[in-house]
């Protein structure tokens, strides 16, 4: 009998996938058969390219399709797109269901990338005559234990208990219905695969072709291994009562709910050997330098993600095709060819510190309509600048603007750019440079469309229309420069999916919760900040005099304060970028008190350059244009009901059935 492919995917039969199907021997003579497949290089090899293809995209499909960025509170898609964007935009305003479609598909997409990896495994051999051999077999199927391991974490993320099978299962078994594992030993299964894997896969593939950029490498296990256990150490699975009693099909409880220490050391070890090991390997933060030698902010945050290859050093697992081009369409303004509604919300905008180091905005009295401004910091919400803002930076965001500063060389020999033009709303002056790589605001010059940004209402780029930001912001974030969405212009960027810059801040939180004296802390934290162009910090309250870059260093005193700076800096560092502002809400357990509220912009029916609170046609002012619903459910994503129905054994994730 011959074993066929039912269209190289394979069909999905409750969580996994049907095995070949063995059908009589007179089938067609032009079937694909498994055999065909694995004795012949490049079949096999775009088999192995399959397994790879559920890897998130992390542009357009963490902001449309798995929505990721979207349910945090910094990428703000218009909900004027809920035609198109209904699941995502629904998970906004909380309404979520069980019955809810996901475009995300990892409920049945993650399982057949699994079976498919197992299939590989099963039936990979060595092709002499094609110069497939032994090693690259086996190499081939440590990937795909890799990915196994690394779709299965990508489920657990989500929802918390899932089936799990350590290898193919036969189809004719009685019974497939497994329940769900616990939270706890799926994390160990994928612990030890990874720390097994990260020792017999290359570090790197550079010394090979273009194709294989991408592929598997210890770096990744160990970089989705300690991203991993930050997650399995923190509040939402370490320690909570709220899943106390709540038992998987088996009695099992699902979550554990005493608090475990030993978890957050595991998980500082595991980010310390990730870095050491990126570290040896040739990785390093990205930076930029302006021509006088001192470090350049703006160019090393912005060319994190617009370096290819070898050239970025701070990549450490990357997806080489991503589509970008759709992401910077809805980035991009509409009256510049745009559809461009992917905002950022206010809450976001406050973020970003000073020029000086020091936050603009210290809390809300209520809402995020009533800001506490911090007087200290030289921030106000009113009035318009009399003076351009000018920095020392290669960034060249007014580019083409009548009287602006653009590449003017100073007396030390470096190139200066503004940043700001004079008579911007003071809000946005003598920020970070980080918010300026971040943050499109109304009246900001738009190079490509040689003419400011105007968002205000039945303006060109404004609204009521859908393809407007609803906020009064665009999103600037992973947006090229050279990008010229009239022309097509899209410059080619890897897809970043972890990085070295969130492994650093990874530690930090982990080594605070576990070795709050541990000097690691401020030293890696200190390293983002110093590549950021804004002041480092010091320990026990004490200012030790000026940092790397000049400026004086900002004390912090005790764990709570070092926890609240981490907290921060991860806000602004890794804003907009794979869903990891809402994967931190989450596993802080801070999602209800963050999203569960009213959300303020600019205002976005506002005809008036003015910034007159009450005049209700003024932009300049906050305004509520939206109202988030996040419940405690939310926490966890819902098995899809038909699911739930085909199979008794499996138990819906928690709050979901009983509110």
């Amino acid at each position: 009998m011959k074993k066929l492919i039912n269209n190289i995917g394979l069909s999905c039969l409750g969580l996994c996938l049907n095995s070949c199907v063995d059908f009589i021997d007179n089938a067609p003579d032009d079937t694909l058969t498994l055999e065909m497949v694995f004795d012949d290089k490049v079949r096999m090899e775009d088999w192995l390219s399959g397994v790879y293809n559920k890897i998130p995209d992390p542009y357009w499909g963490m902001l449309r399709d798995y929505g990721y960025d979207s349910m945090g509170d910094d990428l703000d898609p218009s909900q004027r797109w809920y035609q198109w964007w209904g699941s995502t935009l629904n998970f906004v305003i909380g309404q979520w269901f069980t019955n809810s479609t996901w475009d995300a598909g990892l409920w049945n997409g993650c399982p057949q990338r699994i079976r498919s990896a197992y299939l590989f495994i099963e039936n990979a051999h060595p092709i002499p005559g094609q110069h497939v051999t032994e090693q690259d077999v086996e190499t081939m199927k440590n990937e795909c234990r890799f990915l196994i391991a690394y779709y299965y974490w990508m489920m657990l993320e989500a929802y918390g208990g899932i089936p799990f099978f350590d290898g193919l299962v036969d189809v004719e078994s009685p019974n497939l219905m497994r329940g769900q594992k616990s939270f706890d030993e799926m994390v160990t299964w994928i612990d030890n695969q990874l720390v097994e894997l990260s020792k017999v896969l290359p570090e790197t593939w550079l010394n090979k072709s273009a194709q294989y950029y991408g592929r598997a490498t210890s770096i990744m296990c160990l970089a989705v291994r300690a991203r991993m256990l930050l997650f399995a150490a923190s509040p939402l699975v370490n320690g909570n009562e709220w899943y106390k009693g709540f038992k998987n099909y088996d009695g099992q409880e699902r979550f554990n709910s005493t608090y475990d220490l030993k978890k957050w050391e595991k998980a500082a070890t595991a980010c310390k050997e990730l870095i050491d090991a990126a570290h040896a390997a040739g990785h390093d933060l990205n930076r930029d330098y302006n021509d006088d030698g001192s470090l350049d902010p703006f160019m090393s945050c912005y060319n994190v993600f617009f370096k290819r290859g070898d050239v970025n050093k701070e990549a450490l697992f990357v997806r080489p095709d991503s589509n970008f081009g759709e992401f910077e369409k809805h980035c991009v303004p509409r009256g510049a060819s745009g559809n461009g509604g992917a905002g950022i919300y206010q809450t976001l905008v406050d973020a970003f510190s000073m020029q000086n180091g020091k936050l603009p905005i210290t809390g809300y009295n209520g809402n995020y309509g009533t800001p506490i401004i911090n007087q200290e910091s030289g921030y106000t919400e009113k009035g318009f600048s009399a003076e351009k803002d000018i920095r020392k930076t290669k960034y060249n965001l007014y580019r083409g603007c009548p009287g602006a500063t653009v590449d003017s060389i100073g007396s030390d020999g470096a190139v200066y750019n503004q940043v700001a033009a004079s008579g911007t709303y003071n809000m946005y002056v003598n920020r970070e440079p980080r918010f300026y790589l971040s943050v499109m605001w109304n009246r900001q010059w738009y190079h490509q469309a040689s003419r400011e940004t105007q968002f205000m209402s039945n303006e060109m780029d404004g609204g009521p229309t859908h393809d407007a930001p609803q906020a009064g912001y665009l999103n600037r974030k992973r947006v090229s420069l050279e990008t010229n969405q009239r022309d097509g212009q899209h410059p080619y960027r890897p897809g970043i999916l972890y990085r070295l810059g969130e492994a650093y801040l990874n530690y930090a939180e982990a080594l605070n919760e576990s070795d709050p004296s541990n000097p690691d802390i401020l030293k890696y934290l200190n390293l983002i900040r110093e590549r950021a162009g804004v002041p480092q910090y010091s320990g026990n309250g004490i200012s030790d005099g000026k940092d790397s870059n000049g400026f004086d260093r900002i004390p912090l005193n005790g764990q709570d304060e070092v926890r609240e700076a981490i907290y921060h800096e991860r806000r602004v560092e890794l804003c907009c970028e794979n869903g990891l502002r809402y994967f931190d809400l989450r596993r802080w357990k801070k999602a209800e008190e963050v999203l569960d509220q009213p959300m303020y912009g600019m205002n976005f029916s506002g005809t008036k350059l003015s910034d007159d609170e009450n005049d209700a046609s003024s932009f300049y002012k906050r305004t509520q244009y939206i109202v988030r619903k996040y419940e405690r459910k939310f926490y966890w994503y819902p098995i899809y009901q038909d699911e739930i129905d085909k199979d008794p054994t499996l138990v819906q994730a928690p709050f979901w059935n009983n509110q």
